[in-house]
């Protein structure tokens, strides 16, 4: 086991300052495993899985069994009993300084529904990702990119065990998890448009060219964009246009968020397969925007692009400083005209070109290359 100091810190402390916290992520991540770590320091503690007959015999009386209880209540996949909501209101309103409730569950648009109505004001959530770059150390860089975040997937002891595990969760999430969220959509149908999306990582959302090669509407394939973003599987990264006298791309980028996945549906298994593939710049690009998010964790991010070509993958505003970052699979990358002309339009304080390797080198007064394996000397540079 990897132990997870940032997610627990966070998690510890948004149980101080709330009587309800929500840990969210995808299925297979390690929230319940998280959620043991921390019962550990409170005097008692009850959980409840909601996927268990006999956890659920026990809840036949919500409201009677839980308010009987003290200490830290854990109800994991809550998603699957949203009438539970409006009965942790009032539990939460009792204010019992000796009871604090932990809700577990896949992101789902019945789960931030529900909570935000029956809970604003008594929840907050944290959100929990696959492993990172901090978590696992530079040395295991490329089998974090080759196999992804996911716990069972990185430390299955072969490439083919880690490729078996994505398959199973692959399927189980298109048959199983997906309908117990309430998404009503064909599993074959949905595995081809998570598939074409794959050769699509890193490249700006065309719904309309998606729409005509799966023979549905505009409106289809955007919901089911929506579904996938919003159980962790995709990201959607917005442009970033303000008025600024040129034509600005004004559609997101899309990415799968977790790498394996990504090489999985693209059908590499191997190191080798990945680097000899055309996809590989495309990949770096999604793999290394996830690490420098989940190590600088801004608020917001965007990408910008103009209609005349001029490009930049990852714009943050982040302790006050306008950062841009550039992704290239390249161990001696240069800076271009495109670069600099971002670096002006969006008044960059510094722009980093994050690349393989351990290089540190400044190629201009704003921009700079840093390998990927020490981009946490990022996190004292961005202040």
């Amino acid at each position: 086991m990897i132990f997870r100091p940032f997610y627990f810190e966070q998690l510890r402390q948004t149980l101080r300052r709330s009587p309800i916290c929500g840990l969210l992520g995808p299925r297979q991540t390690g929230k319940s495993t998280l959620a043991h770590e921390i019962a550990r320091f409170f005097p008692q503690s009850h959980v409840f899985d909601l996927e268990s007959p006999a956890d659920l015999l026990r809840l036949t009386n919500p409201e009677l069994t839980l308010s009987r209880l003290s200490g830290l209540i854990i109800l994991d996949e809550i998603q699957l009993r949203p009438d539970l909501f409006p009965i942790l209101r009032v539990l939460a309103d009792r204010a019992r300084p000796d009871v604090q409730f932990l809700i577990l569950g896949s992101a789902s648009p019945q789960l931030i529904r529900h909570s935000s109505e029956s809970l604003a004001g008594r929840i907050q959530f944290v959100d929990l990702h696959g492993f990172n770059l901090s978590e696992i150390g530079s040395a295991a860089l490329e089998k974090l990119w080759l196999r992804g975040g996911f716990p069972r997937s990185f430390l299955a002891d072969n490439d083919s065990d880690s490729s078996a595990w994505r398959e199973s969760f692959v399927r189980t999430f298109l048959e199983r998890d997906l309908p117990q969220l309430g998404l009503r959509i064909n599993a074959t149908a949905m595995r081809r448009f998570w598939t074409m999306l794959a050769h699509r990582h890193g490249q700006i959302w065309n719904a309309s060219e998606l729409a005509r090669s799966m023979a549905l509407s505009d409106k289809t394939v955007r919901n089911w964009l929506d579904e996938l973003s919003l159980t962790f599987m995709v990201r959607q990264l917005q442009p970033w246009f303000q008025n600024l006298g040129k034509r600005l791309v004004k559609s997101p980028k899309i990415y799968l968020r977790d790498s394996g996945l990504l090489h999985h549906l693209l059908g590499l298994s191997t190191m080798q397969q990945l680097l000899g593939h055309p996809a590989v710049g495309a990949s770096w690009e999604g793999f290394a925007l996830e690490q420098i998010l989940q190590l600088l964790r801004p608020t917001d991010a965007w990408f910008y692009a103009t209609q005349s070509g001029a490009e930049l993958d990852l714009f943050l505003q982040h302790n006050g400083r306008r950062l841009g970052f550039e992704f290239k699979y390249n161990e001696s990358p240069r800076t271009t005209r495109s670069m600099r002309i971002a670096l002006a339009d969006l008044q960059l304080d510094h722009l980093w070109i994050i690349c393989p390797g351990t290089v540190q080198t400044q190629l201009d007064e704003k921009i700079s290359v840093c390998g990927l394996a020490t981009a946490e000397t990022l996190q004292q540079e961005t202040g």
